[in-house]
């Protein structure tokens, strides 16, 4: 009988637990933003700026400082009556839109569908190439002469430009030069976008188009027509927001 009591085990007097006097530590993993009630939310959603407007543009252009020496024409037999303009972070210029088929030949423009067609651009693609009408979005500005240098304002090839036509805005570059003594002249391309008739042979509007021309920009390949988007609209939001 003594082994078997040996052998039992005895029963631990029962104790009450005693109370914690400090807090248990809790991991708590952060909350996604968005599975927090809204109420919850402490920071303001990130707000998309409004793309600039034709309006917002105009208003920045409305007033002229000549910064030619004289005036252009629009067409070979019309009296010169545009002045090339100038702020502080652009030129600009409201006249027509002759549509300029220059460039690469392709179905829609070339020698047959142009009467004045030339296969070459004043300014090339990345790869020696010149551009094409069809494709690339592109402004017209005046050979360098007494009147105006483009050069001396900061605009060159690949330069950007806001072209703006009732209540469109459309971004292009500078890509081919035109005769000294006339302004008013994109490409196919620009026209089509603007809802312009691009046919190189009676197409394009005789007035009512405003080209801003953003000093000391490039694009970079020229043919790069989303990277002149991008840029574009930086830059037109910066012109529009600039004082003065």
């Amino acid at each position: 009988m003594a082994g078997v009591a040996l052998l039992t085990p005895s029963t631990p007097p029962t104790t009450a637990p005693q109370p914690r006097t400090e807090p248990a530590v809790r991991r708590t993993a952060p909350v996604p933003a968005a599975d927090l009630p809204a109420k919850a939310r402490t920071e303001p959603a990130v707000r998309r700026t409004a793309p600039v407007s034709a309006a917002d543009l105009l208003a920045k252009v409305r007033a002229c400082a000549p910064v030619s020496h004289g005036r252009y024409r629009e067409d070979h037999d019309a009296k010169a009556t545009v002045p090339v303009c100038g702020t502080r972070d652009a030129v600009f210029w409201k006249a027509d839109m002759d549509i300029d088929c220059d460039g690469r030949p392709g179905r829609r423009c070339n020698a047959r569908t142009d009467p004045y067609f030339s296969a070459s651009t004043a300014f090339a693609q990345s790869d020696g190439r010149p551009l094409s009408a069809e494709e690339t979005p592109y402004v017209v500005v005046p050979a360098p002469s007494a009147v105006w240098n483009h050069r001396s304002h900061g605009v060159r090839g690949g330069s950007v430009v806001a072209v703006v036509y009732r209540d469109r805005v459309r971004y292009a570059v500078v890509g081919d030069t035109g005769p000294a003594d006339i302004i008013g002249e994109a490409s196919y391309a620009a026209a089509e976008s603007l809802g312009i008739d691009p046919d190189p042979h009676g197409g394009g509007t005789p007035s009512g188009v405003t080209y801003i021309v953003f000093k000391d920009s490039r694009v970079t390949p020229i043919e790069d027509h989303r990277a002149a988007v991008t840029a574009g609209e930086r830059l037109a939001r910066r012109f529009v927001d600039a004082d003065g």
